[in-house]
């Protein structure tokens, strides 16, 4: 039986255009309502569904009841507290070997906007944002431009590298050591050996995972001309960081493609490498947004009860435990109503500069922030860029990185 036949006709559009097409539900299509009732109860009590279950509920269950359960989940494990890192964002390089058909931040050479940041650069941003009080230099990057483009090979040489991942760790030893920032790395996939690197001077570092769908990347969609989103290898960067004990942020992308069952197969995904290394700090829930000049300029995103489904099956499927965060400035007057579903994170939040993968959206301010969030009883604090219960922990840092973690933080491991 196709779940298809499962969904209730109070579903709204574009739940339905994403549900499963092809899983085998043993669950009989005429489940009363208590029995999804029940369903959702052993979800709410035990802090964790199966891959069917979670497949069932997010074809058949009211978004009202999925947020609810959602809810008191993060509430069991984060009480009412949500989070935001002050940070800084460092556009390494805007070259990049991959061509994503949504992505408006790459650049080949010569094009408007393509530029490799010297250390001068790198350097004087960062102070500015110490200045401002920020406490996280996030460093975002294309992935492998050395591999194609003969000016990033010519670039990385006059700095005496080969690799962009290797001038990327260098620039974050430089920055932690200059400016006191802690950097977290989103260099792309990565290897052990540089991993090993970053790990010396890195919070956390991260690698979207954004899909286990391997059919995105045939002719025509999203990923067809990108071989760094192969997912065996991005689901190995993670496993990697894992073994080496790095604390993690990763996440999913909606509305690229994908079908709500290969959503629910990438968070199945990721809740099995953190069983098994406890090292994912954070997962992200992150909408696709249309824009100009880009092959997906008239892709449908996706709405704001598919956002709020997303994140409620995420929740449940991650547990009460796991940080869970969705952009604000990609749900732009919205987003407070993120909270609703189950996140305790607003991730990254600059007051020196924007958001260089999605400029058109703008950051809510600090003081916007604070005061919506307030007002749907929760209780906004700034953490640094690695979070609470890792920055208490140790294991997952440096020597070096832990204290320097250790003098930003309070006793609960928060910014102090």
């Amino acid at each position: 039986m196709d779940l298809r036949d499962c969904c209730a006709a109070d579903h709204d559009s574009t739940t339905m255009e994403l549900l499963p097409q092809r899983e085998a539900s043993r669950l009989p299509s005429d489940v009363s309502h208590s029995a999804l009732t029940e369903l959702l109860e052993v979800g709410r009590d035990t802090g964790s569904l199966d891959r069917e279950a979670a497949l069932f509920l997010a074809s058949r269950a009211p978004l009202a009841d999925l947020i609810a359960v959602a809810s008191e989940l993060r509430a069991r494990g984060k009480g009412t507290v949500v989070s935001f890192s002050k940070k800084v964002f460092i556009p390494l390089t805007t070259l990049c070997r991959d061509y994503c058909s949504y992505c408006t931040f790459r650049k080949d050479p010569g094009q408007p906007g393509a530029h490799f940041m010297t250390p001068d650069e790198v350097q004087g941003l960062a102070e500015r944002a110490r200045d401002a009080g920020c406490k996280e230099a996030l460093f975002s990057l294309g992935d492998q431009p050395e591999r194609i483009f003969p000016e990033a090979r010519d670039f990385l040489r006059q700095q005496g590298f080969t690799r962009t991942l290797d001038y990327a760790a260098a620039m974050c030893e430089m920055v932690l050591e200059r400016t006191g920032l802690l950097p977290h790395a989103n260099p792309g996939v990565m290897d052990r050996a540089a991993l090993e690197r970053f790990r010396e001077s890195n919070a956390s570092v991260g690698l979207m995972l954004e899909t286990v769908s391997t059919r995105l990347m045939r002719n025509g969609l999203a990923h067809f001309k990108a071989p760094d989103k192969v997912p065996a290898l991005r689901l190995r960067t993670i496993e990697e960081a894992g073994k080496l004990s790095m604390a993690f942020t990763t996440g999913i992308l909606i509305g690229i493609g994908e079908t709500f069952e290969e959503r629910v197969d990438s968070l199945f995904a990721i809740r099995a490498l953190h069983e098994k290394y406890g090292h994912v700090q954070e997962v992200i829930v992150q909408n696709f947004r249309a824009k100009p000049d880009i092959p997906m300029a008239h892709h449908p995103e996706p709405s704001m009860d598919d956002m709020l489904r997303t994140i409620a099956i995420a929740r449940l499927i991650l547990g009460p435990h796991m940080n869970l965060q969705a952009p604000p400035n990609l749900s732009y007057a919205d987003f407070p109503r993120l909270l609703e579903a189950g996140i305790n994170d607003w991730g990254g939040i600059s007051p020196v500069t924007k958001d260089f993968i999605n400029p058109e959206a703008a950051w809510p301010q600090i003081t916007k922030l604070r005061t919506e969030t307030e007002a749907r009883g929760f209780i906004l604090r700034e953490r640094l860029a690695l979070y609470p219960q890792f920055v208490t922990s140790g294991k997952f840092l440096s020597a070096r990185v832990r204290e320097r973690a250790q003098s930003l933080a309070d006793a609960e491991g928060f910014a102090a």
